[in-house]
């Protein structure tokens, strides 16, 4: 199956399904990326609050694929936001990770009330063009948040990955994205599972399919132009969320699935009180 890929505001490309691994222990980490690269995945999520950047690189050089091929994503986190933090920070993800680059490196929180996310978002400029990073961008942030930077540094993060899934479909933090160039990725894409995998309208086009709510979902989020990161430590589960490129879903599908979103449906913090 051919991987989709989307085309970045700096010209790179990035797969539109990774895999990823917030909340995967760090012993099950390298496991888990194995099978994922296995089963044909090319982008690896992960931050270094997850406490696994050391699982992610070996689970990488287990299987010998090309690190060209390989797109690797961790996060700068908040008790090392800050210019001179930020550049240590990175650093430490590298050894980590055991890389000499990351293809993108991303801002995991805004958190306004601290104010030190334009300093760091100075930092990742820097790595940038010293290439530490391929690409930078954001994670959680809002529209002000994003105005900020692009008005006191005239530099468009690549990306902003936020929440998002059926029932929270932040759509005008999407029409703000789209306005800038800059892609959305979604995290918790299949809304922790629950009650959305169990809606009987998703269980519906499931059946239409022949596929599974997790993969109806996770087709929702390609053919929305959306990048998608779901994680799984469970083989099975890992290659069936990959196993999404032999359909669409039709205009009727989309429709029901659009009609899904809640203002209300937020499951994490909210980025513009969260302080953690």
């Amino acid at each position: 199956m051919t991987q989709f890929v989307l085309s970045l505001n700096d010209g790179s490309k990035i797969p539109q399904l990774g895999f990823g691994t917030w909340q995967i222990p760090e012993e099950k980490t390298a496991a888990a990326v194995s099978t994922a690269l296995t089963a044909g995945y090319r982008l690896i999520d992960t931050a270094s609050v997850y406490g696994n950047e050391t699982g992610v690189g070996k689970g990488i050089s287990a299987l010998g694929v090309s690190r060209e091929k390989i797109y690797v994503t961790t996060k700068l986190w908040n008790s090392h936001q800050g210019y001179d933090e930020a550049l240590r920070a990175c650093d430490e993800s590298l050894r980590r990770l055991k890389l000499d680059y990351v293809d993108l490196y991303l801002i995991h929180w805004p958190m306004p009330r601290r104010d030190r996310y334009l300093d760091s978002w100075r930092a990742l400029i820097a790595l940038k063009n010293e290439g530490r990073t391929r690409s930078i961008g954001v994670s959680n942030f809002q529209i002000p948040h994003l105005q900020r930077l692009l008005d006191e540094t005239g530099v468009t993060p690549s990306v902003n990955q936020i929440e998002l899934h059926p029932y929270f479909q932040q759509r005008s933090l999407r029409a703000f994205h789209a306005q800038h160039g800059i892609v959305t990725e979604s995290w918790s894409p299949l809304g922790q599972g629950g009650a959305l995998l169990n809606d009987e309208r998703v269980l519906g086009i499931a059946q239409k399919h022949r596929k599974t709510a997790a993969q109806i979902v996770l087709r929702w989020h390609l053919d929305s132009g959306l990048i998608t990161i779901p994680k799984s430590v469970r083989p099975e589960r890992i290659r069936e969320n990959f196993q999404i490129f032999d359909f669409r879903l039709d205009a009727e599908d989309i429709a029901l699935l659009d009609d899904l979103d809640n203002p209300r449906g937020r499951i994490g913090p909210d980025p513009d009180t969260a302080d953690f």
